[in-house]
């Protein structure tokens, strides 16, 4: 497991400097006017050119870069330059994501609590009404684009429940539609592959055994069924949890959520390239270390996994 684990945190830390890498140079190629803002047409050719040689644009690549890395390094993402101007953007982030964090953690929550018993249930009434309704749930919310229903459940939800249309800070009831919107794909994403998993374990001769023996079908799906099906499904949550308490960036647009996926959208807008490459290696981390807690967390649910190179390796 330990050989296992960093083998993965240096593909983790690699992953992260190749895009790293990539997003700075890309950011580079912008135009210029994206460093100044709105004062870019009011300054002359001197003024423009005396700012971009202190934020260091006028250096080399390889040198802007290094000298990236290295205030990485001590744990300095930047400073903002368009969004607020000269303020540190780990003090920004420190604002933002707590909301972020509480909505995503909220939605997670619903998510798991609907969309696994979602999953049981279909199986256990596999082909009948409640499978086809909650299938239709599944198509729906997979098959529609997230925009179209999010729309949808934020014009007719606030006119037949009366719900707030945007989000308010210490109106409790404005958490609602947001929460909501943000669990649906997970819901469904849940109940899908639990439905499938299980399916899959009852087709499998340890299942006709059982029920050969005279094992009630309730006690073999609560013992043997779920939790073999739950295992796959597992490897999945961590980077779910993680991802979706960062913020979703259109949910929060739309709702006017003050959190961490608006705050991408507004500086890829006014093109503050420092915070974007912050937040891309604040998501991009997330992600790497979610997939790394899956493993981990399948590991240790199914002791039959092994993280060695030999039979039934990773």
């Amino acid at each position: 497991m330990f050989k296992y684990l960093l083998k993965r945190l240096a593909q983790a830390v690699l992953t992260l400097f190749v895009i790293l890498t990539i997003i700075f140079c890309l950011l580079r190629l912008m135009p210029e006017e994206g460093y100044l803002g709105d004062s870019y047409d009011k300054m002359t050719e001197i003024q423009r050119e005396t700012i971009l040689t202190e934020m260091g644009l006028r250096d080399p690549i390889p040198v802007q870069l290094a000298k990236f890395y290295t205030d990485l390094f001590h744990g300095d993402l930047g400073t903002s330059w368009i969004y607020r101007p000269n303020v540190p953007i780990s003090e920004i982030v420190a604002e933002k994501a707590p909301i972020s964090i509480q909505m995503g953690l909220l939605a997670m929550a619903l998510s798991l609590v609907v969309g696994i018993p979602l999953g049981v249930f279909m199986t256990r009434f596999k082909d009948g009404i409640p499978d086809k309704l909650g299938m239709a749930f599944v198509v729906l919310v997979m098959a529609i684009p997230s925009a179209v229903y999010h729309l949808f459940i934020q014009t007719y939800a606030t006119e037949w429940l009366g719900l707030p249309m945007l989000f308010k800070e210490g109106d409790f009831s404005s958490w609602i539609l947001p929460t909501i919107s943000l669990s649906l794909y997970n819901t469904a994403t849940f109940a899908l592959w639990m439905r499938r998993y299980m399916v899959d374990e009852l087709n499998k001769d340890y299942v006709r055994l059982a029920r050969a023996k005279g094992v009630k079908n309730s006690a073999i799906m609560a013992r043997h069924v779920f939790p073999n099906a739950f295992v796959p499904l597992i490897q999945t949550i961590p980077s779910m949890i993680l991802l979706t308490a960062m913020g979703s960036i259109y949910v929060e647009s739309l709702y006017s959520v003050p959190g961490m996926g608006g705050l991408l959208v507004d500086v890829i807008q006014r093109q503050d390239n420092a915070m974007v490459q912050a937040l891309v290696l604040i998501y991009a981390s997330l992600s790497i270390v979610g997939l790394l807690l899956g493993d981990i967390l399948m590991g240790i649910c199914d002791p039959r996994i092994t993280f060695t190179s030999k039979g039934g390796a990773r």
